[in-house]
């Protein structure tokens, strides 16, 4: 009997433990999308539940304003067709309950889907966020669906602003006050716009598709035509001229006219053999400019103001591509006041301007309007945009320029700036995202490697004097191990996951106070020059990074002005200026970020260097990339500056006329300091050398080896009593009298199976007043969600050397 209990206790620890495990699985299959995913399952009654999430997920149902999920599944967890609640909803609602019900086996159904938002819950004041969906089964549990959802409403709000942008283009063709017509080689309607078919009676459908002929509705209007007896209908070889327009007897408008006298200028378009695919053609009214007099006739009156005052530009071009004639939104795209008699061709970047005439050219051989292509305006100085580039895709025409007219071309620019600007943010941000995480992995597998190196380093050094013959190889071996922890902790500032330990500083001070390092770094040859704002704010920053912020720059400015001069012995002059800056209005950066209004405090490193060439300007913050030769440098550099000053929430702005040096500006926001923070500040600069031996009885918890035994070793040497685990659940299985005397828990917090926050709640369980220090290779930033389930602990980032760790430990202890 008792063997049968037993039996029954194992089956059921068995497959609570399988329970936890398939948890853990379907919770890492959440965390591994770094957009936001839900897991569900399909209950008894048909309906969805959640199974767990990840935190993307959670910041979109809360921005989509329903309750917090970040406390885990259960009854009031959001799943997807939850985020459709309300009557406006409905729709959406139909949409994700029905890509849950199309899930195949294998694959995934995707489908997007508008959701209502409350207006005063969304900083932008949108009504609306737009959804992409994808569903999928779970490989390994066919009974779970996984849910990824991506924010699309930037994306869609740009196709619905390039929509009206070409329905307005549309419908100014419609709505032209003149006929435009297409017809095949035998006469057939393929084209007309409603100006055209109402003149006839009709409908566009009716003309094109009821088998009516071009000469069906136009005759000749020279005096042989004139009459019924004379009439004589016109072919579609015909090149144009006065006709008259004779609506058919299937017209439904009784109102039409029955003659209608008008010009007609036809040409024909061509295939690359040679031969008519079809014929175009432009139709004026001729009866109403018979009818009115003055020196402005009205058809021309009506179509000047459709072209000064349409929404894109629209330009006539000769035979050699010079522009004949522009609205005014041509003159706001390209940003120069001096377009007239200009090429179009010179108007455009340098690296365009060959394709759009080659662009042209082959519009004109074949005389149809072809697939668009994108053109570049940088702007002028004085224009309409100054200094900034414009986008625009460009529409062209050919043209069948009369005996009195040298017009050849019609070009039509749709501005795309605002559109590219938005895609490119969204493509820097998803590359910045992707290589941030890599960063982060590799950082911390980096960090407990360290970590051992710069212990066993400073517990041999322990056993060596300066003037043994061992003491230079392992100062030797040290001083490279901190060279890769300092390449380590250029990689997390870079993915913006380093922590920082911010304090206010007055930026002055940190300027004098490396002003001889940098004059070193840069040698004799270059000339430093500090300019020093008066009255300068105060900041709160990392005092470490914002140093090596500064020094990267000057390193950076140095190798650029060596690299201009003459075999590499010139000089130059590094000038680094500080001020307080308040602007007005929103600026851009480099990256595309809008920098708001406000108080910054200003650090400004300018050279006389080669300066940055324009083909680089929008890679210079991309790690790992260099101008430099191979081995003399690792591309990191200025990509560790965008992450710090992201990181510390400031702005940076490059400025690089080519030929005339470099200007990184940098802008910190001012901070207004509390009395409490100025008392820390000065007890830091008196400054003091603690004593780092301690003693009471320590619960060392850390799967990696060589850690654990760095630190067990350390700590006893400096008089602490260490108890030795590799994970938690063998912390855990230590005799109960030994963990109730433990006075301080060191744990690494990412460990498998049971990670150091859950085995703090188990040991707090026990003693409450229990002190705890946490040691990761991950940044603290990173693991903020995890510690914030431990209350009151502290936190020590690898890699740290023996007495980073003691000195720690004795803070914890008090």
């Amino acid at each position: 009997m008792a063997a049968m209990a037993e039996g029954w206790f194992n089956r059921l620890l068995g497959g609570q433990q399988a329970d936890a495990g398939r948890a853990r699985l379907a919770q890492a299959i959440a965390d591994a999308s770094p957009y936001p995913r839900i897991l569900t399952r399909t209950t008894a009654d048909g309906k969805l539940a959640a199974v767990c999430a990840n935190a993307a997920y959670g910041r979109l149902a809360q921005k989509l304003g329903m309750p917090d999920p970040e406390h885990g599944p259960g009854p009031g967890h959001v799943v997807p067709p939850d985020l459709a609640p309300d009557a406006a909803g409905a729709a959406a609602r139909r949409v994700l309950e029905r890509l849950a019900r199309r899930v195949p086996p294998s694959g995934a159904v995707t489908d997007e889907v508008a959701i209502s938002l409350s207006v005063m819950a969304t900083p932008s004041g949108d009504d609306e966020a737009w959804l992409r969906v994808s569903v999928m089964a779970r490989p390994d549990e066919p009974a779970e669906l996984i849910w990824d959802l991506a924010d699309i409403t930037h994306e869609h709000h740009a196709l619905m602003d390039m929509a009206v942008q070409r329905d307005a283009l549309a419908s100014f063709l419609d709505n032209a006050p003149v006929g435009l017509y297409s017809v095949a080689p035998d006469g057939r309607f393929l084209f007309a716009n409603q100006t055209f078919a109402a003149w006839l009676g009709l409908s566009t459908e009716a003309l094109t598709g009821g088998g009516l002929h071009l000469g069906d509705v136009l005759q000749h209007g020279d005096q042989e035509g004139r009459g019924e007896a004379g009439a004589r209908p016109i072919a579609p070889t015909w090149e144009g001229g006065e006709a008259k327009l004779c609506p058919p007897a299937i017209a439904a408008n009784s109102a039409a006219e029955p003659l209608r006298l008008v010009g007609v200028s036809q040409t024909p378009v061509l295939d690359p053999e040679g031969k008519p695919t079809r014929y175009s053609a432009v139709v004026h009214d001729l009866s109403r400019e018979l009818r009115l007099r003055g020196t402005m006739r009205p058809v021309e009156a009506e179509f000047r103001r459709f072209f000064d005052q349409a929404p894109i530009g629209i330009l006539v071009l000769d035979a050699a591509g010079g522009i004949i004639e522009a609205n005014a939104a041509f003159g706001v795209l390209c940003g120069r006041p001096d377009w007239p008699g200009q090429r179009l061709a010179a108007l455009v970047r340098e690296e365009d301007g060959a394709d759009l005439n080659r662009h042209l050219m082959a519009v004109r051989r074949s005389e149809a309007v072809t697939r668009p292509i994108e053109v570049r305006f940088p702007g002028q100085a004085g224009g309409a945009n100054p200094g900034r580039e414009r986008v625009a895709e460009l529409f062209a025409a050919s043209l069948d320029a009369g005996a009195d007219s040298q017009a050849a071309q019609l070009v039509y620019l749709v501005d795309t700036t605002e559109q590219r600007s938005l895609q490119a943010q969204f493509n820097q941000s998803q590359k910045m995202q992707a290589v941030g995480q890599l960063a982060g992995g590799i950082a911390h597998d980096f960090n407990n490697l360290l970590t051992a190196m710069i212990g066993f380093c400073d517990l041999l050094l322990q056993r060596h004097q300066p003037g043994d013959q061992s003491f230079a190889d392992i100062m030797q071996v040290k001083q490279n191990a901190n060279r890769a922890a300092n390449l380590v902790r250029q990689l997390l500032a870079f993915s913006r996951q380093q922590t920082l330990v911010p304090k206010v500083l007055d930026v002055t001070d940190v300027l004098a106070d490396l002003r001889n390092l940098i004059g070193r770094l840069i040698g004799e040859t270059i000339q430093l020059k500090l300019v020093h704002g008066r009255d300068l704010g105060l900041v709160r920053v990392d005092q470490g990074q914002l140093e090596q912020v500064i020094i990267n720059l000057a390193v950076n400015a140095r190798d650029a002005m060596l690299q201009g001069s003459h075999a590499g012995v010139g000089g130059g002059e590094l000038h680094i200026r500080t001020a307080d800056w308040r602007p007005d209005k929103p600026s851009i950066t480099l990256g595309g970020e809008m920098m708001p209004p406000g108080d910054y405090v200003l650090i400004e490193v300018s050279d006389t260097g080669h300066g940055i060439a324009p083909e680089h300007m929008a890679k210079i913050f991309d790690p790992f990339f260099t101008t430099k030769a191979v081995g003399a440098g690792t591309g990191l550099g200025l990509s560790t500056v965008y992450g710090i000053i992201k990181q510390t929430g400031g702005f940076i702005q490059v400025e690089s006329p080519p030929g005339q040096g470099a200007s990184f500006r940098i802008f910190l926001p001012r901070h207004q300091p509390t009395a409490a923070e100025l008392s820390v500040a000065r007890g830091e600069e008196r400054g003091s050398s603690p004593d780092l031996t301690g003693q009471g009885l320590v619960l060392l918890v850390e799967d990696e080896d060589a850690v654990r035994a760095f630190a067990t070793r350390a700590l006893r040497n400096k008089g602490y009593t260490v108890i030795e685990a590799s994970s938690g659940e063998q912390a855990l299985a230590l005799p109960r009298e030994q963990l109730d005397r433990v006075e301080v828990l060191v744990s690494d917090v990412v460990m498998p199976n049971m990670d150091g926050p859950t085995l703090a709640e188990h040991l707090r369980q026990r003693r409450p007043d229990l002190k705890i220090l946490f040691i990761s290779g991950y940044a603290e930033d990173a693991l903020r969600k995890s510690l914030a389930r431990a209350d009151n602990v502290s936190f020590l980032p690898k890699p740290f050397s023996l007495s980073q760790l003691a000195g720690k430990l004795k803070d914890v202890m008090g």
